[in-house]
């Protein structure tokens, strides 16, 4: 019988990317949200919080009651009880496969290339070298010590008494996945170009003779880019050298045939060398030879200099054509640990300077699905159709932590676009000349993948009911006023009735809605709808998911773009703000962000108006009162600049704050190495508050 769903479980509030079961029904799940999950009887039990970045890799040591996360923060932890009681370091990247050897060791891999082996008492016992690229997966063999891998490049690998004794290469760059059958121990990989193979050892399963030929020639006939650097193809050695035998199994040589540069691998179970691939001059060697520039080890098609603070050196944005530029906007920001408000201008920085690029060669399709390229960042402006159904929360479309405004505020100076930028490949800016506040522009959410948006409505379009379904006109208008055209009534109408759906299908719409509430129009609209305040309140009660929460105070910040969204959040800014304040617990990084935008968008509403003595006592409250909580960075300086922009020119406000003693909550916050904006800040505002 084909299995059917039972019941989901829901609770993590990122892209959940790892599991493994246990004894009795356990279930534990990583996810991008830095925690894992411990569920039971459809209940999670435990949450285990301590990484830094994403969880991509999860293990199970049932005899003991341990458990196992592995991270993108380069660290393997060890839990009991819910409680970490050792965190392994050694990897020097990203953490992407765990695999439990026996009741005492386990087997990681990682994107460094490396794999280890590690004890339960905290000792890494061997590193095994081989790759020559990411290793995504690995699994133990039957006999509960040696096991197999598979990583970026292009191979499958056996291990055995601490060496590799196989290597298989696959038609395909990637092998994403391997495992073990526990059935036969045949053993099993999944790679990029859509196929699962199996591999045996026992005559009686291997595939006939022609369908192993037909594999060999895929291989043989693959591309490999491989490096040559200054290597001329006349000075390869000739087919010759295959007579003489490899001294290890994967050991590799590049010959000389005819035209053509060919790479061969030695196959120690043959005793063979067996040609792998076609070399093509994509990868490796200088940008005379390659087209690529190498950075930190990996190849790009740009890496631009960026100079962010004077008398130190420039900082380097990598970009290859075929990534997604707010992808790579994004992991410049994090790396640098530059403010959030600099994402859509480092992203448009290298459309601007990337435009016209052609690639001479596509990739086949299939990407990294934790890194890669095909993964939505908020404010892609790719045309490129997500699949049907993309949850931009938890689903491939999911927004990037703090998704940011288009235009820069005007305190602030724009590295990437702003007057001082010379050339692509050298970028000026000081930060440390900024003043912080007092801020005097809204800050907005805009950045939106129309596309995506549509999608997901489309698919909760055939679960609202009959009554409440949007025709396909009536989806395709809401794009065109996520687009920017011309906003008519139709536009109104239709996202009115998507605002009427039901709760558990709302937060598209809600996407919909804060996009367009850009456009006067539509804000004036909704702002005199009677009701329409009244229900983002109620999104954001402690009990509405996350999404709900977040787009709701998203939604409440992009009010403030318009006079008629300004005096609605005047008149009823008690009830908002007191109303925001239940997400103030939270630890969603995006909802952290929202929130204090939307509370420094009140401190921007609030400096130019006389008798509101009220207004600035609640918003202090309220920055008091979200400080409080462990914060995302990004938050903690936006609360900083509202929380500066309030007591900058009014006296009283000033004594307020140091009667709650705020400055206790900004103290430590002063003596932040990274992000050094947090700090600046925190320094100006200890200094207003003296």
């Amino acid at each position: 019988d084909s299995p059917e769903p039972v019941f989901k479980l829901t609770g993590h509030e990122g892209n959940v990317c790892t599991l493994a079961a246990g004894k009795f029904g356990t279930l534990l799940s990583g996810s991008w949200d830095k925690t894992a999950r411990v569920w039971l009887n459809q209940k999670c039990v435990m949450t285990l919080k301590g990484h830094e970045a994403a969880v991509w890799a999860v293990g199970i040591m049932p005899e003991q009651g341990f458990m196992l996360t592995g991270s993108a923060d380069k660290t393997i932890k060890l839990w009991r009880a819910g409680r970490c009681e050792i965190t392994f370091k050694g990897h020097e990247d990203c953490i992407r496969g765990l695999a439990v050897l026996n009741n005492q060791e386990f087997i990681s891999c990682s994107n460094d290339a490396s794999l280890r082996r590690w004890s339960v008492s905290g000792d890494c016992l061997q590193v095994y070298y081989g790759h020559e690229n990411f290793i995504y997966s690995v699994a133990v063999l039957p006999n509960g010590q040696d096991f197999i891998s598979g990583g970026e490049d292009r191979t499958m690998r056996v291990w055995r008494d601490g060496k590799c004794v196989q290597t298989i290469a696959h038609p395909a760059q990637s092998v994403w996945a391997v495992c073990v059958l526990p059935c036969n121990g045949d053993i099993v990989s999944a790679a990029s170009d859509g196929v699962i193979r199996v591999f045996t050892t026992k005559p009686e399963r291997m595939a006939p003779a022609d369908e192993q030929k037909s594999f060999e020639e895929q291989v043989a006939a693959s591309a490999v880019p491989k490096q040559l650097g200054d290597v001329k193809l006349e000075e390869l050695p000739g087919p010759e050298v295959l007579l003489n035998p490899g001294s290890k199994d994967g050991q590799q040589k590049i010959i000389r045939r005819g035209p053509n540069a060919e790479l061969h691998q030695w196959d120690s179970s043959k005793q063979e060398w067996t040609k792998v691939g076609d070399i093509v001059g994509s990868s490796g060697g200088t940008q005379q030879s390659s087209g690529k520039t190498l950075f930190e080890g990996k190849e790009y098609d740009y890496v631009f200099s960026v100079d962010i603070e004077d008398g130190k050196p420039p900082l380097k944005l990598p970009f290859n054509v075929t990534e997604d530029p707010w992808f790579a906007a994004q992991r410049f920001l994090d790396k640098n640990s530059l403010s959030q408000l600099f994402l859509d201008q480092v992203a448009n920085f290298i459309i601007d300077n990337t435009k016209g690029v052609t690639l001479g060669q596509e990739s086949s399709g299939y990407v990294d699905p934790f890194t890669g390229a095909n993964r939505h960042v908020p404010g892609s402006s790719t045309n490129q159709a997500a699949a049907s159904g993309t949850d931009p929360f938890t689903g491939g479309g999911r927004y990037i932590p703090g998704g940011q405004p288009t235009q820069p505020q005007s305190s602030l100076v724009d590295p990437f676009t702003g007057a001082s930028r010379h050339q692509p490949s050298n970028v000026h800016v000081n930060l440390a000349s900024n003043t912080y506040f007092p801020q005097k522009t809204y800050v907005t959410f805009e950045t939106a993948n129309p596309v995506q948006i549509i999608n997901k409505l489309k698919e909760f379009n055939e679960k609202v009911g009959a009554e409440n379904q949007l025709s396909t006109a009536e989806l395709d208008s809401l794009q065109t006023l996520m687009e920017g055209k011309d906003v008519t009534d139709v536009h109104i109408s239709n996202i009115s009735k998507v605002l009427d759906w039901p709760t558990e299908f709302i937060f598209p719409g809600l996407d919909v809605l804060r996009v367009a509430i850009r456009n006067q129009k539509v804000c004036d609209h909704v702002c005199s709808q009677p009701g329409f305040l009244e229900r983002q309140v109620l999104f954001l009660a402690p009990s509405s998911p996350v999404p709900t929460q977040l787009l709701a105070l998203r939604i409440l910040a992009n009010c403030f773009k318009h006079a008629s969204g300004q005096r609605l959040l005047l008149a009823e800014r008690e009830t908002v703000i007191t109303e925001a304040l239940n997400c103030r617990l939270t630890p969603n990084k995006n909802v952290q962000v929202a929130l204090a935008t939307l509370l420094l968008n009140y401190s921007v509403c609030l400096q130019d108006m006389v008798d509101e003595e009220a207004g600035y006592s609640q918003c202090l409250l309220a920055i008091a009162s979200v400080m409080e909580n462990p914060l995302d960075p990004e938050a903690e300086f936006r609360l900083l600049v509202c929380l500066g922009t309030l007591i900058c020119n009014d006296k009283s406000t000033r004594e307020l704050a140091k009667s709650l003693e705020l400055q206790n909550l900004i103290i430590p916050m002063q003596t932040r190495v990274e992000p050094k904006k947090v700090s600046e800040c925190a320094g100006f505002v200890i200094n207003r508050l003296q």
